[in-house]
């Protein structure tokens, strides 16, 4: 399956009911399991963002779908990007012309 890196930020509501966020987490994986996704990695980080995920799912519409369904709640902003493993960096690079 394809990895993305969901990079995320709180929003303020996110904020102010952080302590909810264990709660949250464990609802975000439950959907990601009933879309076909599996969230493979997550990590509160320090910087510009505040939360990074690593996640696989089938196709870039499903991540698109839970992108959407999780900024529905109003308590994240997320930023989405397809990962390419080591592998398929050498796939794409021994293919150019």
């Amino acid at each position: 399956m394809p990895t993305y890196i969901i990079l995320t930020n709180h929003t303020e509501k996110g904020i102010e009911h952080i302590k909810q966020g264990p709660e949250r987490l464990d609802s975000v994986k439950g959907l990601f399991k009933k879309m076909g996704a599996e969230l493979k990695g997550f990590y509160l980080v320090q910087g510009r963002y505040d939360i990074i995920s690593v996640a696989e799912a089938p196709n870039d519409e499903t991540v698109a779908k839970l992108a959407l369904a999780i900024g529905s709640q109003s308590n994240f902003r997320t930023e989405t990007m397809r990962a390419f493993s080591e592998n398929e960096y050498h796939k794409i690079i021994s293919a150019l012309p």
